[in-house]
């Protein structure tokens, strides 16, 4: 096997206590160095360099060597080149807060790793050793996402709980105008009670009043004819009388 995908049967779980002290090399160092006079042919690199975009020149011309020139089998190492890659920064990434390392990867991934990690075991124990390890890790990552999803869910929540209690705030302070509102309505309505009774009361008494006078009117106007008829009769009786006849 070229010196990009060879390696040794060392489990990818041996060294997670102890991948956050150390850097993961750079892609180009996991090629070992060569000499060659001849450089790769053009059209192969030209056809890399598309599929790869991500990677330097210098990597792509040491894969088409070490190949052989064989165009598929490059390819084959620079994906397994690309995977390890990814691999080594999954097992630096921490989880924040400075907790126990969770590895971040895809399905297809995860199966690669499964399928890598029982062939590289030596016997059964060494399988189920890794078996152990790997679904290990999958539940961390598994709990690590739903931990995330339940912040962010926590997170819409509060937002949402702020959001409703500053309705209800606006609820209550509205409702607390239109009770101020209904109080001053009353208010006016039994002050307009009020003046309709004092109106109707004045109305009672200016009523009275005009019977009162009616019958004062009345009573005025049989005294006159009462002064006037004793009058006619004073003017009536013939000369003067002896005051002790009346």
């Amino acid at each position: 096997m070229s010196a990009i995908v060879c390696g040794c049967k060392r489990s990818l779980f041996d060294d997670l206590s102890s991948a956050a002290a150390s850097s993961s090399p750079p892609v180009s160092k996991k090629l070992r160095c060569f000499s060659s006079s001849s450089s790769p042919p053009l059209l192969l690199l030209h056809h890399l360099a598309a599929l790869f975009p991500d990677m330097d020149n210098h990597i792509l011309e040491r894969a088409i060597e070490e190949c052989g020139d064989d165009l598929d089998s490059a390819i084959r190492s620079l994906n397994q080149l690309r995977l390890e890659s990814a691999r080594k920064n999954s097992e630096e990434a921490k989880v924040e807060g400075g907790k126990e390392q969770v590895l971040n990867l895809d399905g297809n991934e995860w199966v690669e790793l499964f399928v890598r990690e029982m062939t590289n075991a030596s016997d059964m124990k060494d399988a189920k050793d890794r078996a152990a390890r790997a679904l290990q890790a999958l539940e961390k990552s598994i709990n690590a996402r739903a931990g995330a999803d339940a912040a962010a869910t926590q997170s819409s929540l509060q937002q949402e709980n702020s959001m409703l209690r500053q309705q209800l705030e606006a609820i209550v302070q509205e409702n607390s105008l239109l009770k101020r509102a209904v109080v001053t309505q009353q208010k006016r309505q039994r002050e307009t009670e009020d003046q309709s009774q004092e109106l109707q009361r004045l109305r009672q008494m200016v009523t009275q009043y005009q019977e009162q006078l009616r019958t004062l009117e009345v009573n005025n106007y049989a005294l006159t004819l009462h002064l006037k008829q004793a009058q006619q009769n004073n003017s009536s009786i013939p000369g003067r009388y002896h005051p002790d006849v009346f």
